[in-house]
């Protein structure tokens, strides 16, 4: 029987807007799945959630990082834990939401217990390695882990390289060997998840009309401030929509010339998710067609998330149709 319900899919596929919906259905709470939504002011471009989009669903996993620290899928997967048994502890369904398809296995599927890094060390590395291009990191990679640069070559992401190359280089042997050797940190959580299936040219045009709006919003004031306070090389600031901007704030590339990066490598990322959520989910995935109506698909996966879990119809127990949430905890 599941312990959560997993609301999964590309950018710009229309998540949040759905898992509010579900989640008023199923007396649920949203724990955000997003990489960078956990960063304190990284708000226009990661189209975080607004209070108005989160309703009156309490929302957890928002705004828990400042952008100068590194929040990884082991610490998000603890994290998320937590945050289900207290949720099914207030007899409300767990709903986890986002685009972030290593957090997820990390929490279905734990990866080894870290061994001890010393944080002088890892510290020094880590400003050694930033200072590097995705294209040095990776063939470093390939000379201490060739099989975990053959498998990020496909799957990629800074944060992946620089976490790939930190642990061989401190303990002398490569992510795959402390997998294959480390038990596991905790115990895997079942989930029942669901995926947001659009169509590529949709999601690409939706990129596309989503910079121009976070443009509009504000995008460069709030890279502007985020430089400011935390430097450039804060690592949550190697998201898309901020690291194609620093250059322009430098002066070393055009306004024009940082946004049509910020399309073509959100593109790309979204194209990557689609993979992803192709090959690499938990078992029983249950794919839906995001084009429908947004009514029509919470009430399926409502539906289905009932027929999982059995008479109980929910996380702990039938909830009680008078029951009312408490007020949006996004920050928590």
């Amino acid at each position: 029987m599941p312990d959560a319900l997993a609301i999964v899919g590309p950018t710009s596929s229309g998540k949040t807007a759905l898992s509010v919906e579900v989640a008023r259905r199923l007396d649920g709470e949203v724990v955000s799945m997003d990489s960078r939504s956990v960063y304190r002011g990284m708000d226009i471009g990661t189209a975080k959630p607004t209070a108005e989009e989160r309703g009156d669903i309490p929302h957890h996993g928002i705004d828990i990082a400042d952008p100068s620290e590194r929040f990884n899928a082991a610490r998000w997967a603890r994290y998320a834990r937590e945050k289900i048994a207290e949720i099914r502890g207030r007899g409300r369904v767990p709903m986890l939401v986002g685009g972030t398809g290593f957090f997820l296995r990390a929490l279905t599927d734990p990866i080894f217990r870290e061994p001890e890094l010393d944080p002088a060390r890892r510290a020094e590395l880590s400003r050694e390695l930033e200072a590097l291009p995705d294209e040095e990191l990776h063939r470093r990679l390939a000379e201490v882990d060739p099989e975990s640069a053959a498998r990020l070559r496909d799957w990629g992401g800074r944060q992946r390289l620089l976490r790939a190359l930190e642990v061989p280089l401190l303990t002398g042997k490569p992510l795959p060997w402390w997998h294959r050797n480390s038990p596991p940190e905790a115990p895997g959580v079942p989930v029942l998840a669901f995926v947001l299936d659009v169509p590529r040219e949709r999601v690409y045009a939706t990129v596309n009309a989503r910079v121009d709006g976070m443009v509009d919003a504000g995008l460069i004031d709030e890279v502007r401030g985020l430089v400011a306070k935390y430097g450039e090389d804060a690592p949550g600031l190697n998201a898309h929509g901020y690291a194609e901007l620093i250059p322009y704030l430098r002066g070393e590339r055009t306004l024009d010339e940082a946004l049509e990066l910020v399309r073509k490598n959100t593109r790309a990322y979204t194209k990557r998710q689609q993979t992803w959520n192709r090959t690499q989910l938990p078992a029983g995935a249950i794919h839906v067609d995001a084009t429908r109506p947004r009514a029509e698909l919470a009430d399926e996966i409502a539906a289905a998330w009932r027929a999982a879990v059995g008479p109980q119809g929910g996380a702990a127990g039938t909830p009680d149709p008078g029951s009312s949430h408490p007020g949006s905890a996004g920050g928590v």
